[in-house]
């Protein structure tokens, strides 16, 4: 049975990614901050972990947990945008936001990263459009901006670690979606995202070198 890993599925695309990969036979581990939030998982037949991505303790025993696990499909979903104002950043959005997107990504990638090059599967983390320099038109959300970028950086390096090792790994645009993080005039549906990015990354090749992509598969600019 194919393993897929959903780091942060209590809500949004995390939780429809979850829901969808049940939904087609896979095992799926899946991770939430909240005990309720992984008994919802739990009932839709996800294995569940208790997981505050920025508690090091916690991350460490996740490894601990799903230590000689081989995954197909691991996907680092947990995020947050935080301020909407683009003015002088406090020392407390700046820490949030870094701490979430980056240096959470810095601790489980190489926790995870074996686990998916045991089985040769595909590394994602949920990136953003908004992260690339060499298509980049706008300075809107330049806190978030900067997060994604670092996160790309990351994983990029990673793939460098794992890449030869046989995991592929993948920085995904999900597309403007309705969440509490995209809002209501967003385009799409969660769950049109969710389906995206998991027919795209069924359908990208094995490959040493890391990718940046829209959830429909487009190729996006570092």
């Amino acid at each position: 049975m194919a393993v897929a890993l959903i780091i942060g599925a209590s809500r949004g695309i995390g939780l429809e990614l979850a829901r969808q990969y049940v939904a087609a036979g896979w095992r799926v581990i899946a991770t939430a901050r909240k005990a309720d939030d992984c008994a919802a998982l739990a009932a839709l037949g996800a294995e569940t972990h208790v997981l505050d991505v920025n508690n090091v303790e916690a991350v460490a025993g996740l490894g601990w947990k799903l230590d000689g696990e081989h995954v197909d499909v691991a996907i680092l979903n947990a995020g947050v945008y935080g301020p909407r104002h683009d003015g002088f950043p406090v020392q407390a959005d700046f820490d949030n936001v870094m701490h979430t997107n980056v240096l959470a990504a810095m601790r489980l990638l190489p926790i995870v990263a074996p686990m998916v090059a045991a089985a040769g599967g595909k590394l994602a983390v949920m990136s953003s459009r908004m992260g690339s320099i060499s298509e980049r038109h706008s300075a809107n959300g330049s806190l978030y901006r900067a997060s994604k970028a670092a996160l790309n950086s990351v994983l990029v390096d990673t793939a460098l670690t794992f890449g030869e090792q046989g995991a592929t790994c993948v920085a995904l645009h999900p597309g403007w979606v309705r969440t509490d993080m995209g809002g209501a005039e967003a385009d799409l549906d969660p769950a049109d995202s969710a389906s995206g990015i998991r027919a795209t990354l069924a359908a990208l090749a094995a490959s040493a070198r890391p990718v940046f992509v829209t959830y429909d598969g487009q190729p996006i600019g570092w």
